[in-house]
């Protein structure tokens, strides 16, 4: 009687620590699948002001800012600024499409640009300011010409829209202190914002469409 019942209660508590004790030696937990993360890139002229409005939207990741659409490669912001080098200045936004929609990114974007005016955007004048959607693959491409096509169709601006819709290549991120310039200095942001007319253009372009200066 004993003996049976030390045999049972053994193979009870072998059953419990094969149930309970995790994976084997040698073997890994499955780590939880994350959300599926997308990129989207856009250049509107200083990228300061162009990483609040995506940074407000739930479900954007991060921001950052920094230089594509040229062929330097790994081209500094003095490069960049000069001309010359073929890359404008732009942020590239992760998000969560199951929290925001590329559509929702891509009418953030064309209220807070100047899409009217080719190769500048408000004070910053050259290609390196130029306005432009570099799409990641060919639904990106369709909806941001699905989205020109319906601002132009709605006379709102009045002239063609100059914007470029180009494939996506190399992205260079910005050296560290461009990155959320609005958020460590204030101050110079909003003076560079304000004086730049940027909002004074929006308000110009979009009505009461145009985003506030909240930053």
């Amino acid at each position: 009687m004993k003996a049976r019942f030390a045999t049972t209660f053994s193979l009870a508590v072998a059953l419990w620590a094969t149930l309970w004790s995790g994976p084997a030696a040698g073997q890994t937990a499955a780590p939880a699948a994350g959300p599926k993360l997308a990129k989207a890139t856009f250049a509107g002229g200083c990228f300061w002001c162009m990483e609040p409005p995506f940074d407000d939207l739930a479900g954007v990741v991060s921001t950052t800012s920094g230089y594509t659409g040229g062929k330097t490669v790994d081209p500094t912001y003095e490069e960049v600024s000069a001309g010359g080098t073929g890359h404008a200045e732009a942020v590239e936004v992760v998000y969560d499409p199951s929290k925001v929609s590329y559509e929702k990114l891509l009418d953030v974007f064309w209220h807070n640009i100047d899409p009217i005016t080719p190769n500048r955007q408000f004070c910053d004048r050259g290609t390196q300011y130029r306005s432009a959607i570099f799409y990641h693959d060919d639904e990106q491409k369709r909806l941001a010409e699905k989205s020109k096509q319906d601002i132009e169709a709605s006379g709102k601006l009045g002239k063609p829209i100059v914007t470029e819709i180009v494939p996506a290549g190399p992205f260079y991120p910005a050296e560290d202190y461009h990155q959320d310039y609005y958020k460590k200095n204030p101050i110079r942001y909003k003076f560079y914002r304000y004086n730049c007319g940027r909002d004074q253009r929006l308000e110009e372009l979009w009505g009461p469409s145009a985003p506030s200066a909240q930053h």
